[in-house]
């Protein structure tokens, strides 16, 4: 059930204050949120590397593109349980940040309502681990431990779906899609938001969110073969307001102009974008999570006609081609004899 617009700007002026009073609580959260040990210490680190392209040669391969947005990423789920409810099932799932993490547990065998159930009992404390303040004060490896315990620490290319991380290179501001190893150090560096995350060293590079790159990742999607791409865009669009008058506020809408602009130029490459309602949701606040969810079944639900249209055209496109291809065959044989 939503939250009433009272229960949303309840919501809004909470996480502000909590922003706000971050600084004079340090030194009680280092306390209170001190990091359990790993409990899987040895770590193969993800990779970036090259694989080939998925083939499927009877139908269209099918690309879900999970765009990312903190907490806003719980819509992912909704959008993925409207496809489920009309058998569309994805080949390849590529995740930015909070996409990632969610990307993550569908292509590791999670069914929605798994999926579901995962996304509405997980707890902000479960994911965040602070420490003293060095370059970031969330360390992020609670996060990546609790996706490795969640996939029974299985790696990349051990999951049932093809799926990749995409996190920034932060020493030149490359884009890195991961592909292999180690599943949740994967999403931690996708999900590693400068300032906020420690940046995550991966073989001696250091990896930062995924946003800052690529917000859509629709381009990996096709470069791991996807025919078609169905991207969620969940990025929040920069409203008009009349008066900006805290830093946090600045911020915030300046964060907002940047990923909005360079979500839009990514998704013009998409065959179809869902694009759930996240003007009232709040990005660092889990309370507004099943407004998110319901925000990405109200939105996959409009976009199902243009999905269903998308999957026929290229599955004539897929069909035309394999008989081209035949025809040249079947005619040189027919010639010899």
């Amino acid at each position: 059930m939503k939250h009433s617009p009272t229960e949303r700007q309840a919501a809004r002026v909470l996480a502000v204050l909590q922003r706000l009073t971050f600084a004079a609580m340090l030194p009680l959260l280092l306390g209170a949120c001190a990091s359990a040990p790993l409990v899987y210490p040895e770590v193969v680190p993800p990779r970036a590397a090259v694989v080939e392209p998925l083939r499927v040669a009877d139908r269209p391969v099918i690309g879900l593109a999970l765009g990312g947005g903190a907490a806003r990423g719980f819509a992912h789920v909704g959008v993925i349980k409207v496809l489920e409810a009309h058998g569309i099932r994805p080949d390849i799932v590529v995740g930015t940040s909070a996409g990632s993490f969610v990307g993550a547990f569908y292509a590791g065998g999670y069914d929605i309502a798994a999926l579901e159930q995962l996304a509405r009992e997980v707890k902000e404390e479960q994911l965040r681990d602070i420490v003293f303040p060095d370059r970031g004060f969330v360390k992020g490896e609670r996060l990546q431990d609790f996706v490795n315990q969640k996939l029974d620490n299985r790696s990349i290319e051990e999951l049932p779906l093809r799926y990749a991380a995409v996190a920034t290179n932060l020493a030149d501001g490359t884009i890195a899609a991961f592909t292999r190893g180690n599943t949740g150090m994967a999403v931690r560096a996708s999900s590693a938001i400068p300032g906020v995350f420690q940046p995550v060293l991966i073989d001696g590079r250091e990896y930062v969110d995924g946003g800052l790159v690529s917000p859509v990742p629709v381009q990996v999607a096709r470069d791991l073969g996807a025919d078609l791409v169905i991207a969620v865009d969940i990025a929040k669009r920069p409203g008009e307001k009349a008066v900006i008058v805290s830093t946090t506020e600045v911020f915030d809408q300046a964060l907002d102009i940047m990923v909005s602009h360079l979500a839009k130029q990514e998704v013009g490459s998409a065959d179809v974008v869902v694009e759930p309602d996240t003007r009232s949701l709040v990005s660092v606040d889990f309370t507004t999570r099943g407004d998110a969810i319901e925000e990405g079944i109200e939105a996959a639900g409009r976009a199902m006609a243009r999905v269903l249209e998308g999957l026929a055209a290229k599955g004539r496109e897929k069909r035309q081609r394999a008989t081209e291809q035949r025809v040249p065959g079947d005619a040189a044989k027919g010639s010899v004899e």
